[in-house]
């Protein structure tokens, strides 16, 4: 194993499982000319062909663009150069579920201050803002992330700072007491084949119902592995697809909110009986050996240490509804399709999110913490206790607001 780092001392490059670590603090504003030369020069340094997997939206993309300059060096999925960065696009991304009739959250992309005052006038509240694009949410961020925004107000003062082109997406708010979020991980081969797929709960993130993944478990969902597997096929991609999606209980459909390139930072979460995940598959089916096939390994849960603990504390006081596994028939696969009667959709209300039965399952794999490899983990303590403590008393602070 080798990795890019942002800094000798982070968690990752302190892994005895590493080889090397290759110290590259980059912004993502770079010109990809710069971008592509640097990956050259590690893979040079490397001295043969090694499986090159993107941790981000804007490395997915750099990688499917640069095929002809990086192929020499690196191993990944030959793609469609342009699809990385269409999927990584919410815009983009809206109007592939539109045009294949996968369902998502109705969304608004304005263009001008006036189109967001005009939204803003008859748009319902709450609602969702997002960056709209890869690359340039790191050089225009419109929003640190996710944002939920509960009024015009608000969302007229954010605006503000957008500038004359917003970079932003406005979406539907999924209210929490009549939503589920779900989690997709899969590998697809040249053929859109699955050689490994994992359906799983996201219990909580950070910052609570927007952020990332603090808390998730495995559940076995054959209809949404299904229905993911279809679109895959639709899209023709291939490589490693971290999908999230919320089951609106509303009215039953499951609904697109990222099809993220690249895999997930909660894929440890998910291996089946062969001891086989996303990477494994992908390491083993680009140098030419067989993925063992294998059912998910059920009772597994993944514990980001840094962020749930904040995340635990919020959840109890939500209104969130935790989801519970219901049994899918089968069908032929169709997106959003609506649960038939032998798959009611379950409206039992929880406290918050430890009550889901998962969230207390026997293994559990943590972000950080090994038995036997330390250093990761202490280096995890020391960088991120204090700014920990702080994004927590912020977040009370605003909630006293």
């Amino acid at each position: 194993m080798y990795a890019i780092t942002e800094d000798r001392w982070t968690p990752a490059a302190l892994s005895r499982h590493l080889e090397r670590a290759f110290v590259w603090p980059t912004t993502g504003t770079e010109d990809p000319a710069v971008l592509v030369e640097g990956l050259v020069r590690a893979g040079r340094r490397i001295g043969r062909r090694t499986v090159l997997i993107p941790t981000d939206e804007e490395a997915a993309v750099l990688i499917a663009e640069h095929q002809g300059e990086l192929g020499d060096r690196f191993l990944f999925p030959a793609t469609e150069p342009a699809l990385p960065r269409r999927l990584a696009s919410k815009q983009d991304l809206h109007a592939l579920c539109v045009a294949h009739g996968v369902p998502s959250p109705r969304a608004a992309f304005p263009d001008s201050y006036a189109e967001v005052a005009e939204f803003a006038a008859g748009a319902r509240f709450p609602v969702v803002a997002k960056n709209r694009a890869a690359f340039e949410r790191r050089r225009h961020p419109a929003v640190h992330g996710t944002t939920r925004v509960d009024g015009p107000g608000q969302l007229l003062a954010l605006a503000r700072s957008w500038g004359p082109h917003p970079g932003v997406i406005l979406q539907e708010y999924l209210p929490l007491r009549d939503a589920e979020d779900w989690i997709v991980h899969a590998y697809f081969d040249e053929e859109s084949a699955p050689l490994a797929l994992f359906t799983g709960v996201k219990i909580r993130s950070w910052p609570p119902h927007a952020g990332m993944t603090a808390s998730a478990c495995v559940v076995d969902n054959p209809e949404l592995a299904e229905l993911a597997t279809h679109f895959a096929k639709q899209l023709g991609f291939s490589g490693i697809v971290d999908l999230d999606l919320r089951l609106d209980r509303r009215d039953g459909r499951y609904k697109l909110l990222d099809f993220n390139p690249r895999m997930g930072a909660q894929f440890r979460l998910f291996e089946n009986e062969s001891g086989v995940d996303v990477v494994r598959a992908q390491h083993l089916h680009l140098t030419g050996r067989a993925v063992p096939a294998g059912e998910q390994r059920a009772g597994r849960r993944f514990l980001v240490e840094n962020i749930d603990l904040p995340a635990r504390l919020a959840y109890r006081h939500s209104e969130y509804t935790t989801p519970h596994a219901r049994p899918a028939p089968r069908r032929s696969p169709a997106l959003g399709r609506r649960p038939s009667a032998t798959a009611p959709v379950d409206r039992r209300p929880a406290a918050h999110a430890d009550h889901h039965p998962a969230a207390r399952a026997p293994g559990t794999e943590f972000a950080w913490l090994a038995r036997d490899d330390p250093a990761p983990g202490l280096a995890m303590l020391i960088r991120f206790l204090l700014p920990g403590l702080g994004h927590l008393w912020r977040f009370w602070r605003g909630r006293g607001r």
